[in-house]
C-alpha cells in the first residue's frame, strides 16, 4: 500500500521560484493526492475483506494459497492503474483500467471465498448466514463499482466521486459479528 506514493513527486527545484510557484507545484499534485487516497482506501477495504475471509478458515491448502497470491497480483498492480487515472483522470479508458483493477480485486477474493467454502476449510461453526453474508457483501461492492465506472459515460469526475462514496461507505459500513459463544 505504501509503494502508492513514490509516484507522487515533489515539483521540480528549477521550476519553483517562489512560494506561489510552489503552492502552484503542489496544487497540480492534487489529481495525485486524490488518487492516492482514494486507492490507499480501496486497499484497506479490501484488505479488512480478506483478512474477514481468513478468520472464518479452520485450514488452508496450497490451492488456496496460490488464489491468495492471484488477490496479491491484483494488489501488486494497484500502483500503475492508480498512476494512470491520476495522470488521465478526464479519460474514461483509465478510469475503466482502475476499475478492471478493482473489479479483479472483487474476482478473486470472492473466488477465494467460494473456493474455501467448496473445500470446507471453513470453521465449523461458521453459519450459512455468515456465507451468505460474505457473498452479499462482495458482489454488492463490486456491482457498486461497476456502477461507478459505467458514470464515466457522463463524466469520470462523477464517477470517481461515485465510486469514492462506495468507498466510505464499505470502510464505515457496520461489520456483521458473530454471536459470542456460549
Amino acid at each position: 500500500m505504501t509503494l502508492l506514493v513514490l509516484n507522487i513527486r515533489v515539483p521540480a527545484i528549477a521550476t519553483v521560484h517562489s512560494e506561489h510557484d510552489l503552492l502552484q507545484g503542489l496544487a497540480g499534485l492534487l489529481p495525485r493526492f486524490v488518487m492516492y487516497a482514494m486507492s490507499f482506501l480501496t486497499l484497506g477495504i479490501f484488505w479488512v475483506g480478506q483478512q474477514t475471509q481468513l478468520n472464518q478458515l479452520e485450514r488452508a491448502d496450497r490451492d488456496l494459497a496460490w488464489i491468495h497470491i492471484g488477490f496479491l497480483a491484483a494488489v501488486a498492480i494497484r500502483p500503475f492503474s492508480t498512476m494512470l487515472l491520476a495522470e488521465f483522470i478526464e479519460y474514461r479508458t483509465a478510469l475503466v483500467i482502475y476499475w478492471g483493477n478493482l473489479a479483479f480485486l472483487g474476482v478473486v477474493l470472492y473466488f477465494a471465498w467460494r473456493y474455501a467454502v467448496r473445500a470446507q476449510l471453513l470453521k465449523e461453526d461458521i453459519s450459512a448466514k455468515v456465507v451468505a453474508a460474505v457473498d452479499r457483501r462482495i458482489l454488492v461492492a463490486q456491482s457498486w463499482y461497476a456502477t461507478g465506472a459505467a458514470l464515466c459515460l457522463i463524466n469520470t469526475y462523477c464517477s470517481i466521486a461515485f465510486i469514492f462514496l462506495v468507498q466510505l461507505n464499505y470502510a464505515i459500513a457496520p461489520r456483521f459479528r458473530r454471536p459470542p459463544r456460549a
